[in-house]
């Protein structure tokens, strides 16, 4: 067979989806040496709306709500229905030869069109525990990717459950912390004396996390050997930058332009727990403190630390339990031990993170029947 592969990728919602979800486009596009065209299916609402377009592929989107309480349980099926049929004419028009589900309910029209559409598929299920989105759509395909090994007991046992690991994007896949770090340090001007702790509480910040970043800096202005990175999200930028107005120890920012230079030079991450931070902090290999955020469907946040958790790679403090007067011994019990830092980072590193992205990508060529697209480059 020649000509084109022809995918499309359900992706959306938060960066923990759509990320995954452009970092298997790239591993496509690299191992078909370009022999492929790839669009996006998702939901009108979340960041895949200026994410997928920037990343230059072509998005189709439908409306759709999440599962959450009576009355969106009343009006999710007519407008999956609606949203499945749309997708399955897209799917049809543009030839699609396989579909690529990243999870979560924005990924839902994709898959129920794939069905609809008779086309093959499969569906990466990133969270230790499947939320419900995905519960769901595990009953459209039989193929089943799964970031850690401890997901494959929520699933059915008739499926081809495979341990894949997250796909990451090049840049944080690619990190090699050793080589790295001294040049991210020297990008954030720290002394050779100063320690590096990484608040991160996801695309948009975590109010929580960075109250407590704040704090911790008061109680912490007059220490030397530290350096508290907070990254707060938009909406707490100002104020952040007011309180911490001649602290030294605080470096409050809206956003981390170099995730690769801040997981290289933190000595110690404090961040939520969503799929794609656990993997991330797990591939790269750096301490950290994860603070779940209690109110995710299944509480499914706790559970993805866990795996880091059980494994001698974090510590977890749940977000009810987080102030300055608990986080700080902690940090201070980190900071000034050097070898069980290095012992969590090595421990923390559960899956192959880094070859997901290639081993999502190859599955979808194999179900489309183009197995004469695989090159050296997709097998290593």
């Amino acid at each position: 067979m020649t000509g084109t592969l022809h995918v499309a990728i359900g992706a959306g919602g938060t960066g923990g989806h759509i990320y995954p979800g452009l970092a298997v486009a790239k591993a496509l596009e690299q191992i078909t040496d370009g022999a492929v065209d790839i669009c996006f299916i998702s939901t009108k609402k979340g960041l895949q709306t200026t994410l997928v377009p920037n990343a230059g592929y072509e998005l189709f989107m439908f409306d759709m709500i999440g599962l959450k309480g009576l009355s969106s349980a009343l009006r999710l099926p007519p407008q999956l229905v609606r949203a499945g049929w749309g997708a399955s004419r897209v799917i049809k028009d543009h030839g699609i030869d396989v579909v690529v589900g990243m999870g979560g309910y924005p990924s839902a029209p994709a898959m129920v069109g794939a069905r609809l559409a008779r086309v093959p598929s499969l569906i990466h299920e990133s969270n230790a525990i499947p939320g419900r989105a995905n519960a769901f759509i595990a009953r459209l395909t039989p193929h089943i990717a799964i970031a850690f090994e401890r997901t494959r007991q929520h699933l059915p046992k008739r499926a081809d459950v495979r341990t894949v690991g997250m796909p990451l994007l090049p840049e944080v896949a690619d990190i090699d912390r050793t080589a790295l770090r001294e040049p991210a340090r020297q990008s954030f001007e720290l002394k050779p004396e100063q320690k590096l702790v990484v608040f991160s509480g996801g695309s948009l910040g975590a109010h929580s996390l960075t109250t407590t970043a704040l704090d911790l800096a008061d109680q912490w202005k007059d220490r030397d050997d530290v350096v508290l990175l907070i990254k707060t999200g938009a909406g707490q930028l100002d104020d952040a930058v007011a309180r911490t107005a001649g602290n030294p120890v605080a470096r409050p920012v809206a956003y981390i332009d170099r995730m690769d230079h801040a997981y290289a030079a933190a000595d110690v991450m404090v961040c939520r727990c969503g799929a794609g931070t656990v993997s991330e902090v797990s591939h790269v290999g750096v301490a950290s403190v994860m603070v779940p955020y209690p109110h995710a469907p299944g509480n499914h946040q706790l559970h993805n630390a866990q795996a880091l958790a059980d494994a001698g790679g974090a510590v977890i403090i749940e977000d009810h339990e987080l102030d300055a007067a608990s986080l700080g011994p902690v940090l201070d019990e980190l900071l000034a031990d050097n070898v069980r830092r290095e012992a969590m980072a090595h421990n923390s590193r559960l899956v192959d993170h880094g070859a997901a992205a290639a081993t999502v990508a190859r599955w979808a060529i194999d179900l489309a029947g183009r197995t004469d697209l695989l090159t050296d480059k997709g097998e290593q």
